[in-house]
């Protein structure tokens, strides 16, 4: 099966951009792919071996998940590479782009969303994450 990808470049500097994207208290902030939902609980141990949870809730109560995985390699503000529960694999570069970060997630799609709306809403979270990066 092909793989997704989904970027964005961050008007902030590599180091920043990979703080907002690994610490807690801002990965509640912009994980969701639109704004009748919220991520109330993230948990996360950045290292090789480590495990993280986000737990993806509608806002109105009706419907709530956690993604979670183990991440299988980490380069501090360079790279992370994860397994969720469901055995997909994630990568996500970060690369420095003069004062600027390119950020690059490739997936592997699940089997029951078509393509293209799985592309659309992992964009549309990279996107809140942008919109998130630069405005705090």
């Amino acid at each position: 099966m092909e793989t997704i990808t989904v970027q964005v470049v961050i008007d902030a500097a590599t180091e920043k951009v990979w703080d907002f994207w690994t610490k807690p208290e801002h990965i509640t902030q912009w994980t969701h792919a639109s704004d009748d939902w919220h991520a109330p609980y993230a948990e996360n141990d950045v290292r090789t071996g480590g495990k993280f949870k986000t737990t993806m809730a509608a806002k109105d109560g009706s419907f709530s998940f956690d993604f979670e995985g183990t991440y299988i390699e980490v380069k501090t503000y360079n790279l992370l590479e994860y397994i969720l529960e469901d055995s997909r694999k994630v990568k996500i570069d970060f690369i420095k782009e003069g004062d600027k970060t390119k950020v690059i997630e490739t997936f592997d799609p699940e089997g029951t969303n078509p393509v293209e709306m799985q592309k659309g809403g992992w964009q549309a979270i990279l996107d809140n994450f942008k919109k998130y990066t630069e405005t705090n």
